[in-house]
């Protein structure tokens, strides 16, 4: 299966395969609630399907001129890797230092280097604007953003080109408006933010 032809529909069904869609009770990274979670890991646990899909979210990008791939902790981290290794050029990370998104272990972006921003899941795009930030803060240039999977749908908007492979539609919903709560339904989290 060629990656920069895949569709939609193959896409899903590498992601169902994986029993990586998931149905529930959620509580995203964002703080806010859901019926459906996606389990990237469990798709990304196998490298040929990960640097598939790498290439494949890669060939929908503005790649003109870019020299730096960067993904947010944990998410991105596979998927940042997966798509500069596709592009042929780095791949670096943001972490989270006591709640604030910043490069640590080294990693530089030069002032007018071309960056992308891709991640493993969007809701909000929260973490990925974060990322962002910081790249803008050292001067470097965002000139596109990538997901595997969008789940916030039309209302993910980051002034530049934004591509996902996948977009599965999500009820979400603040913790206080959430009929999951409401109706007693447990809830989880099981995002890499809340880890310790």
């Amino acid at each position: 299966m060629d990656s920069g032809q895949a569709n939609e529909v193959e896409i899903r069904q590498i992601f169902e395969r994986s029993g990586a869609i998931l149905s529930g009770h959620f509580i995203l990274s964002s703080g806010r609630h859901s019926d459906t979670y996606i389990q990237c890991a469990l798709v990304l646990q196998h490298p040929g399907l990960a640097g598939w899909l790498g290439a494949a979210l890669a060939t929908r990008l503005p790649a003109e001129g870019v020299t730096c791939v960067v993904g947010p902790a944990l998410g991105g981290i596979i998927v940042a890797y997966e798509v500069a290794r596709a592009l042929g050029v780095r791949a670096i990370f943001t972490e989270r230092v006591e709640g604030v998104m910043r490069l640590r272990r080294g990693f530089v972006v030069a002032p007018g280097e071309k960056v992308l921003v891709v991640e493993d899941v969007v809701t909000t795009g929260g973490s990925v604007r974060e990322a962002a930030a910081v790249v803008e803060a050292l001067g470097g240039m965002v000139v596109g953003y990538g997901a595997l999977v969008n789940r916030g749908g039309e209302r993910v908007h980051f002034g530049a080109p934004f591509a996902a492979l996948l977009t599965v539609k999500a009820a979400t919903w603040e913790a206080c408006e959430c009929p999951l709560c409401r109706a007693g339904i447990p809830a989880s989290r099981p995002g890499s933010r809340n880890l310790r």
